[in-house]
């Protein structure tokens, strides 16, 4: 079934784009939640009317992401943590203490969802932290964990 994305689903399609998918997905998930609709010709219409007004919005949405990226961008940040014998931290570096550190650092509050970290840090080194602002707009932070004195 081709239907019209009104809304953005991640990882399957953005506001306004047409695609093919399963009947029971369309029928059962996307149609009755008003995320799809039928790709009719005044449905395709109305759903590039609201890409639009989408790009608009993400385009603003970058701008802001990027002046809160340049502040931090080619920052190294180092935390301090307990370590046992064997070079291994007592607890672990979360997300939320790289933001934590980051609000620090750059004086306003930096939301911790925004920082991708695959697993907790658990080991003494140095890391590529990936930041993820928006869709369009990324960067990179380096972390030091050393041992607390």
């Amino acid at each position: 079934m081709k239907v019209v994305f009104l809304e953005d689903v991640p990882g399957t399609a953005q506001v306004g784009e047409i695609k093919a998918v399963k009947n029971g997905f369309a029928r059962n998930y996307l149609l009755p939640r008003n995320i799809a609709a039928p790709a009719t010709p005044d449905a395709i219409q109305h759903a590039s009317a609201l890409a639009r007004v989408e790009e608009k919005h993400q385009a603003a949405l970058d701008g802001e992401a990027q002046k809160q990226l340049d502040k931090f961008t080619g920052m190294a940040i180092t935390l301090s943590a307990r370590v046992g014998e064997q070079g291994r931290l007592y607890g672990s570096i979360t997300a939320g203490d790289i933001a934590e550190e980051l609000t620090k650092l750059t004086g306003e509050e930096f939301d911790r969802r925004k920082i991708e970290l695959a697993e907790p840090i658990r080991e003494i080194g140095e890391y590529h932290v990936s930041i993820r602002m928006t869709r369009n707009v990324h960067a990179g932070v380096d972390l030091t964990v050393v041992a607390e004195e």
